[in-house]
């Protein structure tokens, strides 16, 4: 199912943003971004951007081990209802269910050890693909 997706992004959490945002700018020498956060996500959030076209993401919020980071498939061309519902049928734990994102839509599954895995799709996208009769 996605084998021929790309890696989107990388998705960390941390617990002081602006050091987060201070230390991958000044000296890892990453294009870091800082996106206003809206009242159903929460406070502000970066985007850093790599020359393969893999961003990673800091989310202000608890870090531990084992929280972070987590794999981000882009579903670029929509329908994430249509495969969280594949994956459902197919036994695999959903984590959290699709969901609003900052600019589109998200969903978490786990792998048989436990490990999140994320889908994000942009809010241009149909959310299913399927035809309605």
């Amino acid at each position: 199912m996605f084998g021929k997706s790309k890696l989107g992004n990388i998705c960390y959490y941390v617990s002081d943003i602006d050091r987060t945002e201070t230390f991958y700018r000044d000296v890892i020498g990453l294009d870091v971004q800082r996106m206003d956060g809206d009242g159903e996500t929460g406070g502000d959030w970066l985007i850093a951007s790599t020359v393969n076209g893999v961003d990673l993401i800091f989310f202000r919020m608890e870090s531990r081990p084992g929280n972070s980071p987590i794999i981000v498939f882009d579903i670029a061309d929509g329908g994430i209802d249509d495969v969280v519902s594949t994956l459902a049928g197919k036994g695999v734990t959903i984590v959290t269910p699709v969901s609003h994102a900052p600019g589109g839509w998200s969903a978490d599954i786990a792998d048989p050890d436990g490990h999140t895995i994320s889908m994000y799709q942009s809010a241009e996208a149909p959310r299913s693909l399927r035809k309605v009769a």
